[in-house]
């Protein structure tokens, strides 16, 4: 049986990827923004019961973010869940009408759901799904378990595993998350409070710090944001790199030309230790923070170290990076180094602690990092929705219909309940 493409969206906190099945990349990633009239939807409605006209009047993405002076800007998710369902749906009616431009009771839809997302909220999605948009079939996904699918593209991946840890770091959080075979082990998932937008916001205090007078206000997080991203890189010490910059500055400080908003004048940027120190957040966490102190390959080997023993060979082998702020210069490469340092000193300890007797296996750390990272976890969407399968692994519209909203309580992948 022949269908159209799935469409596939993964709503981020920061940023949402959509597009159809079987492209590499997807057609639109917009922010998870939506600007409405102050003081209106401050009830829930449905967009299938009659809506007045002012209730039409927003804006998704770019375009609410353009209109933040005259409109309340809000964000639909935070920390990867869903807060404010009215939005959410309204951010869905743009995105299938406005900007993918497709009938949604032509399509299966595959969304995304971050580790430990309640049932009620799955549920809560299937109902705006089926009822407000009478879609044909809906699957959700984990995020983890797609990222470790668009990772088997890499190369590095010998085999197409489901088992492996994966550290997903977007805009607003970073997740490190164990998967056994496909299952992710709730009980060891760990957050961290450091991710894409804390790190434009320490670049921007950088920033002003030795360049005051240039940058006007209103652009500042965006050149902050830009310089981020073209610019930064990991280094391997921090001290050493501390004293290349100071001893041969002009090879590593950059120069960056910016145009003002308003003016239209342009003007240039100095950058220096922004570049190294910006990703340093992740390994030194007490760069920016106070609160939050253990650096992130600490972080993951605990992850590892609480999940059952029989997977964590599995876990070591296979680390997956996802998400735009992994996509850092040599980010792979350091966090390998620095889990194999905290791995060997332990195997060495328990070496000496059985006085030479115990002679241990030496453990395989892999970190896998690969073209489809930004958006690995959209496209191992995209991978899954062009299987037949995943046809007959979504509950459709007359499921739906005969068994209610509990029926995405199920998951037919693993047979399993939330």
């Amino acid at each position: 049986m022949s269908h159209l493409p799935a469409v596939v969206i993964d709503n981020g906190t920061g940023y949402t990827k959509m597009g159809f099945s079987g492209n590499t990349q997807p057609s639109y990633v917009i922010p998870t923004a939506i600007a409405t009239r102050d003081g209106i939807s401050k009830k829930s409605t449905n967009i299938a019961s009659k809506r007045g006209i002012e209730d039409l009047d927003f804006f998704i993405g770019d375009e609410a973010i353009a209109n933040s002076k005259t409109y309340g800007v809000n964000y639909p998710i935070r920390h990867g869940q869903v807060e404010n369902w009215d939005h959410m749906e309204r951010y869905w009616e743009q995105s299938i009408f406005k900007y993918l431009r497709c009938q949604p009771e032509d399509h299966y839809f595959l969304l995304t759901e971050p580790p430990l997302n309640p049932p009620e909220n799955r549920e809560q999605t299937a109902e705006i799904m089926f009822e407000s948009f009478n879609c044909q079939g809906l699957y959700i996904a984990v995020q983890a378990v797609l990222a470790l699918a668009a990772s088997w593209t890499s190369g590095k991946s010998s085999e197409k595993s489901l088992t492996g840890t994966v550290i997903d770091s977007g805009d607003g959080v970073t997740h490190v998350i164990p998967v056994a075979e496909g299952y992710v082990i709730g009980t060891s998932i760990k957050n961290i409070p450091i991710a894409g937008r804390d790190l434009t916001a320490f670049v921007q205090q950088l920033l002003r710090e030795h360049n005051e007078t240039q940058i006007p206000p209103e652009d500042s997080l965006e050149i902050a944001k830009r310089i981020k991203e073209e610019y930064a890189y990991v280094c391997p010490d921090i001290v050493k790199e501390f004293q290349r910059y100071d001893q041969e500055g002009e090879k590593y400080f950059k120069s960056f030309d910016a145009v003002h908003s308003v003016t239209q004048k342009s003007y240039k940027v100095d950058v220096g230790y922004e570049r190294f120190l910006a990703p340093e957040v992740f390994f030194n966490p007490e760069i920016i923070s106070s609160d939050f102190l253990t650096p992130l390959p600490e972080v993951v080997d605990n992850v590892i170290q609480t999940s059952p023993i029989d997977t964590r060979r599995g876990l070591y082998k296979n680390i997956v990076l996802s998400g735009g702020s992994t996509m850092f210069k040599d980010f792979g490469k350091r966090l390998q180094r620095d889990i194999k340092r905290i791995v060997d000193g332990r195997v060495k300890r328990s070496e000496e602690l059985s006085g030479g007797h115990l002679k241990a296996v030496p453990l395989d750390v892999n970190v896998i990092a690969h073209k489809k990272q930004r958006y690995a976890v959209w496209f191992g969407g995209s991978l899954m929705a062009t299987t037949e399968q995943f046809y007959t692994f979504s509950h459709t519209k007359a499921e739906y219909e005969e068994y209610g909203p509990s029926i995405c309580r199920h998951n037919r992948v693993f047979n399993s309940i939330a």
